[in-house]
């Protein structure tokens, strides 16, 4: 069902804006600012995923200054700590489940711009059910980032054959009702939403942007989160990695295979064979790498197993603010 009660009781559809928020008191204002500008926009609700700033406080000011200003309604969710950026996207997607016919995911740190909305509203007026804002070529992130990003793109879509990324899409995008409903069903813990998203299979369109630096703060996504966030991409669409441990063990069987024919056939020919100390060392902590490595591939399958038999929740809601009514 693409249009939900809201939209036959009066008539027009209900497009909500959800953003999550770290750390943006100093954008924050003017973000809201900008959503509330776009036509078609009816709600904007704002996940504060435990920021450390004054990114709530800001808010609140904002609306008490401006509340003849905005006829839009503006929530703010409240969580209790840092969850992570798909925890807090997901609690503002199951605020909106059911509520609205269409939802729109957006950075509040403006690299995503708001004045791309109006367009994606039209294309899912046009019946796409997920339009994707796809970063151009003129990125303007650094060059390491934009290339270590392409890199990743390359891989995943190599060794995942369920779903393929489209490279520059990121978590801009508007969702209809069903992808809404489709995305909140699928509660695993190491969520990756760049994957869950196309695997949905619901019909997309691309729309193309250009995405510009932060024009203030710091990213929270340090190399480390980010390699962390890829990782959670391969695992959890693919079971490459260990197949690639089990080859990689085989390959290094039948080269000790080999070897040992080999010095079996030179010590019958040239008398009794004395390893020497630095080929013995070599062979053991090369095997011992492999067995690592295999156990540590193992282990993050087992790990990420372990963490969703628990099924604790995703996030805590310390309070939910509806500013404006």
């Amino acid at each position: 069902m693409n249009k939900s009660v809201l939209a036959s009781i009066s008539n027009q559809p209900q497009i909500w804006v959800v953003a999550a928020c770290f750390n943006e008191e100093a954008v924050i204002c003017q973000f809201i600012e900008r959503v509330i500008a776009q036509e078609g926009v009816n709600r904007l609700v704002l996940v504060d995923d435990g920021s450390r700033d004054s990114t709530v406080s800001r808010v609140k000011s904002w609306l008490e200054n401006n509340e003849n200003k905005s006829a839009k309604s503006i929530v703010l969710l409240e969580l209790t700590r840092n969850f992570g950026k798909e925890a807090a996207m997901l609690a503002g997607l199951d605020y909106a489940q059911g509520k609205c016919d269409a939802v729109v995911l957006i950075d509040s740190d403006l690299q995503h711009p708001p004045e791309l909305i109006p367009d994606m509203v039209q294309q899912w007026n046009n019946g796409a059910e997920i339009v994707t804002a796809v970063r151009d070529d003129r990125d303007q992130e650094s060059r390491l980032k934009v290339t270590t990003a392409s890199w990743f793109y390359r891989v995943f879509n190599k060794i995942v054959d369920s779903i393929q990324l489209t490279e520059g899409a990121g978590d801009y995008r508007l969702l209809s009702a069903p992808v809404v409903h489709a995305l909140t069903q699928m509660r695993e813990f190491s969520r990756f939403s760049k994957g869950l998203v196309p695997w949905t299979g619901f019909r997309s369109y691309e729309i193309n942007y250009q995405r510009i630096s932060r024009l203030a703060g710091r990213s929270s996504w340090s190399p480390f989160k980010l390699w962390s966030y890829a990782l959670d991409g391969i695992f959890s669409f693919s079971v490459l990695p260990l197949r690639v441990s089990t080859l990689l063990g085989l390959i290094v069987s039948i080269v000790s295979f080999f070897y040992a024919l080999f010095i079996v056939f030179r010590t019958v020919l040239n008398g009794i064979d004395v390893p020497g100390y630095a080929s013995l060392i070599v062979a053991i902590l090369f095997l011992g790498g492999i067995q690592l490595m295999g156990i540590g591939v193992l282990g993050d399958y087992v790990g990420r197993i372990y963490v969703d038999t628990k099924a604790r929740p995703h996030y805590f809601i310390r309070a939910i603010h509806d500013l404006t009514n």
